[in-house]
């Protein structure tokens, strides 16, 4: 598997490469965004390992960028920096990046974060192995399918990040059951995933502004907030 990692600090540059190359990982970087672009976009890594602060532009951007590109959006997106205010990681996991990392960092610690995320990666979607499981799933003028990884809505694509993706096939599978946000993490991250409650608020604000954008009417209902418990997919 190919990591991008995209950094000026040559240093961290340096570490997190040795790392990785020790797990068997093969490693490319960059040292500004335009040319993290031109790799994210030619290469296609496994994953991306991005700085918020980079001499061109901003990681932000960066991630931006390729989340709003059918060809890379699907490429997990880490972010590693200084930077740890909430409003940062917050604004980080509403662009669709998968994890954040702050600096300093334990090596072992972004380690597990990158198997974990190429973990989730593989598994999703997973092959049917059983009658119960729906690859296609058409409620509302929404159609998910599972196999290819495709959204539409009102008969538009929609561009969903992979973790947006499993949230809201997951709570379209089961219309009207309430999933409270610790079970939905847990269900599709896995009971060990070092997240938040609030990562699933931001990441289902993210879900309807982009069902809003297709359907102001009716794309902000799809997803009921139950107050105090959790979400659900309207039957």
């Amino acid at each position: 598997m190919e990591i991008l990692v995209v950094d000026d600090e040559m240093p961290i540059v340096e570490l997190i490469k040795y790392n990785l190359r020790k797990e068997g990982f093969s490693v490319i970087t960059a040292d500004n965004g335009a040319t993290a672009l031109r790799y994210a976009r030619e290469k296609n890594p496994d994953l991306i390992i991005l700085d918020l602060m980079l001499p061109d532009m901003s990681g932000y951007e960066i991630c931006k960028t390729i989340k709003d590109n059918p060809t890379t959006t699907d490429i997990p997106i880490i972010f590693v920096t200084a930077k740890d205010d909430d409003k940062d990681i917050v604004k980080g996991l509403e662009l669709g990046a998968e994890d954040y990392v702050t600096k300093p960092f334990s090596p072992r610690v972004l380690l597990a974060r990158v198997n974990r995320a190429l973990k989730r990666l593989h598994d999703l979607p997973p092959k049917e192995d059983s009658g119960s499981e729906k690859l296609v799933i058409q409620s509302h003028d929404l159609k998910i399918d599972k196999e290819k990884f495709e959204v539409f809505y009102c008969g538009k694509p929609i561009i969903f990040s992979a973790t947006e993706f499993a949230i809201i096939y997951h709570l379209a599978k089961n219309p009207g059951k309430v999933f409270p946000r610790k079970q939905i993490i847990n269900d599709i991250k896995g009971k060990s995933y070092p997240a938040t409650e609030r990562s699933i608020d931001v990441q289902i604000l993210s879900i309807r502004k982009k069902l809003t954008e297709i359907n102001p009417s009716d794309g902000p209902n799809l997803i009921e907030t139950v107050r105090g418990v959790g979400y659900r997919f309207i039957e």
